[in-house]
Formats: C-alpha cells, structure tokens, sequence
C-alpha cells in the first residue's frame, strides 16, 4: 500500500477510535443546498438520537422549496407521520453563514456537485461531520479534494461517508453473502475484458415518481458540469458493488489494485417537451446550450461503461438513462459475478414483474453431491435470514425472498442514515470504508477521464 494510504488509514484508525467520546451526544443535522430529492429522503423517517430541528441553508429558488414541500408531505402523512422542524436561511452567502452560525454537528448533502467536493472539504475543516450523497467527486480534481477531505476528517476526528443505498438491497445482499460460500459458489473468476467476472447495469429513468408524486428534477441535473456524467454519478453506486460484493471487508489499494481495459460515454437525447415535464421550464437555460443539436435536442452524457480490472478480477459496469421506463416498470439493475461452481445472476425486468429477483445458475446443478452441497450450505443463510428458500429451475434455483425483506429504495436511506449515525456514536466504522470510498471515486473519476480521450 502507498505511503499515502497507509497516511490515510492510520488517522482514519485513530477517528475511529476516538469518535466513542461522541457516544451520547445528540445529532443536530444541518442540509446544506438540497438540490437533490435524496436530501429529502433521509429525512423520510424519524432517528432516535437525532435532533427534530433540521437547518437547511440554501440559496434562494426552486431547489429549497421542493425539498421543504417533501418534509412537510413526510410530516403531514397519514401513515407514521414525521415531525421535522425546518429552520431555514436563504440567501447568496448561505455557505459561509453556515459555517459562522455552526448551529448543527452533521452536514447533510445530496444536490449540485459542481461545488459539492469544496463543500465538503470546508465543512471538514469547518469541525462538522459530513454524510454526501453520491457522487462526492465528479472529475480528476475533486478527487483529488476528497482525498484531502478524508485525510482532514481523520486529523480532527470528524465522520465523512456517502450514501450507498444499494447495500441494503436484499438481493444484492444475498449475491454477497452467496459469493462468500465456496461450496456454493467456488472461487471468483477472474474473467477477461470480453467475457468479464463480474458485469452490472444499471438503468435509470429522468421522468419518474418519489414518494408518490412526479419528480420534479432542477434544470442543472442535465448539465454533466454541475451533475455528473452517468458513470461519474450512478457509476459509483456500482463500484461499490463491485468492491463491497467480491472483496468483502478487505482495503482496497487504488494504486495498486485497479487498471483500466476501457471506458467510454455516450448521450441521451431529450427533446424540448421531455425537458419541460421533467423540469417545468420550457426554455433550455443558457448553461445547457452547448449540450443542444437540431435547435430541440438536449443531448445529456449520462450513459457511460467501464471495463477494467480490480486485483486482476475483470468487472464491466455500464450505466443507462432514459427518458421515461415503459409501464409499470422503474429503475433497473442487473448483476452477475461468476464463481468457478456457480453464477449468481440479479435480473429485474417484465419476466420478475419489475422486481430484483436472484439466481443460482450452474453447470452442476444435475450433479446430485453439488445440490446436496447447497442445500446443506444454504441452512446458514436461512438461519441469517429466515424464510429465504431455493426454487428449483432448469438452471438452478431461484432465490425465494419474503416480501419482509423487501424495503424499496427510499426507505434504504433510512438504513444508509441508521448505519452513518452508529458509526459517529460508538466509532465502529470498518477500516476498509474510507480506503475504499477513495478507490471508489479514483475508479469513477479516471475512467471518465480516460472514457474523454
């Protein structure tokens, strides 16, 4: 490892350490610019040990109110209504006055990430904690910001961690904890660039609904400058997969573990009417008009695949985006990591009735030791997760999950909160968490970068 790593690590053991002496203490959350409807999420549930005040800075304009107009939706529900006091400062210098007033401990951020990496590392040095949405860095430069970030947070003690939601996806869950069974799934291949390991895909659409009602996304999250490219944003969700999934609670070295096959990017188009339902603006802003072919076409860069390899193990990951997923239908993930017994395959789509469904599928799976194999190694699972059964098919089994695990994507953002707040109160945070949040965003980052050549 890197002498910087090594750096890193050490004062990350010492923050981890020392952050017991918080145990106690109450959780004054601070929102800072909610441009992001994820802002609003975490606050779809109520925390114990968390302050009900929430103070938001923001600049003036749509971005605030929508995000206010969500926690008074959570507050007003019938159904296990929150009760969130928003106490609310506008205005051009809503940065600075944040960090003059210090009124709250945890910096929530989840909306524009032009500025999102300098936030951070400010707040960091400011003596707040930090829980970002993803992507904490969209280019070479802010990468390099994070790493300072994260070394700064460790120096004074302070939690910075991004939120990863698809780790409380029970399917994605299951994939792991199969991947740890060697008698079910044998050793990870390591693959090749053409028929690689492990290959995930993802597929997100921009006209959609949360929590109930049609999202309405701010006119900036168009533009790759002040978003993201598809790969530099939803892509990291899948490198955390890809490292969470087939290197299980081990540091990852970016400067050693990871190389690059390829990586390319490509645009969606949107014509003016999409753009208006999305965005309820009916002119392209004049930050947007580079982007624009034909007079009426927005042409957005949020499709992107990686190919490379993570301790010599070959991962494809490749994000989509659309403008709108056919009925009954929404977002949807694919996975599959092939073991040297078995594949374990996600699908989502018509034939799962739109739900992640998880597959065992083998070339062994007629060999009568083998299914005794897995039967047998399957009752410690069951154990961990009860009500979870095989179903026999041609190619395997299928994973039988009980509705009870099944939670939905909004509320994994309670989970994701849940987790940040017992590592800031008993200071249990893994090791492995920031070097591997840094090989995250090094692996998004330069494969942008690379797919830009």
């Amino acid at each position: 490892m890197g002498n910087l790593n090594l750096g890193i690590l050490g004062l990350i053991m010492l923050a981890v350490t020392c952050n017991g002496e918080r145990k106690g203490k109450s959780v004054k959350l601070i929102t800072l610019d909610p441009g992001h409807f994820h802002a609003a999420l975490v606050q779809k549930s109520m925390y114990p040990d968390v302050d009900s005040v929430v103070y938001v800075y923001a600049p003036e304009g749509p971005d605030v109110q929508l995000h206010l107009d969500k926690i008074a939706a959570y507050n007003g529900r019938a159904e296990q209504p929150t009760a969130w006091k928003e106490d609310v400062y506008k205005g051009k210098n809503f940065f600075n006055k944040m960090l003059e007033e210090r009124k709250g401990n945890v910096v929530v951020m989840a909306g524009n990430n032009r500025l999102k990496t300098e936030y951070i590392k400010k707040s960091v040095n400011g003596g707040f904690n930090v829980l970002a949405d993803k992507p904490m860095a969209i280019d070479n430069n802010n990468f390099e910001l994070l790493k300072e970030a994260f070394t700064t947070a460790a120096e004074k003690k302070l939690l910075l961690y991004d939120i990863m939601t698809e780790r409380y996806e029970i399917t994605n869950i299951l994939q792991r904890e199969l991947a740890m069974i060697p008698g079910i799934f044998g050793k990870l291949q390591a693959g090749t660039p053409e028929n690689p390991a492990v290959e995930m895909e993802s597929v997100h659409y921009f006209y959609k609904y949360v929590s109930g009602s049609i999202l309405t996304r701010p006119a900036w999250f168009f533009d790759v400058e002040q978003e993201g490219d598809g790969m530099a944003d939803v892509g990291v969700h899948l490198v955390d997969l890809a490292q969470w999934s087939c290197f299980p609670e081990s540091i990852i070295d970016y400067k050693k573990d990871i190389t690059f096959n390829s990586a390319k990017r490509w645009p969606t188009a949107l014509n003016r009417g999409q753009f208006f339902a999305i965005t309820k603006q009916s002119e392209f802003p004049d930050y947007l008009k580079k982007y624009i072919v034909k007079d009426t076409v927005l042409n957005v860069f949020a499709n992107g695949e990686i190919n490379y390899k993570l301790r010599g193990v070959n991962i494809k990951l490749l994000v989509k985006w659309d403008y709108q997923a056919p009925a009954g239908a929404g977002d949807t993930h694919y996975s599959v990591i092939h073991g040297t017994k078995a594949s374990l395959v996600i699908k989502q789509g018509a034939e799962t009735a739109n739900k992640p469904a998880l597959y065992i599928e083998s070339a062994k799976a007629g060999d009568m030791n083998y299914v005794d194999q897995v039967n047998t190694k399957m009752r410690a699972l069951q154990a961990k997760y009860p009500g979870v059964e095989l179903k026999k098919i041609a190619k395997g089994w299928e994973v039988v999950i009980p509705d009870k695990y099944r939670e939905g994507h909004e509320a994994h953002f309670a989970r994701v909160t849940e987790k940040y707040l017992d590592y800031l109160h008993n200071g249990n945070m893994p090791g492995w968490e920031v070097p591997n949040m840094i090989a995250k965003y090094y692996t998004t980052t330069s494969a942008l970068r690379l797919a830009k050549k």
